[in-house]
């Protein structure tokens, strides 16, 4: 079985919930690592948790979402922080 962690922050909240569910429904075990509203965050709290466990073989991939997509993308590649 895949599995996939999943994170937003608040600007990708209701995205991320949609894809969440059609991969639950497909058969995907998924991991949502959060943000779990719409309520302003800052996407480097959800971004690292995703990219780490992905890092350390606990899910074969990750989603990330944000306004953008630049913010994650740029956390999720700089390296995890000590």
């Amino acid at each position: 079985m895949k599995k996939l962690a999943i994170g937003c922050d608040h600007a990708g909240f209701k995205l991320k919930e949609e894809i969440k569910n059609y991969l639950i429904k497909e058969g995907f075990e998924v991991k949502d690592f959060g943000t779990y509203s719409e309520e302003s965050v800052d996407y480097p709290d959800f971004a690292h948790p995703v990219a780490e466990s992905v890092e350390k073989g606990l899910y074969n991939k990750g989603i990330l979402i944000c306004g953008s997509g630049i913010g994650v993308c740029i956390t999720s590649n700089a390296g995890i922080p000590k």
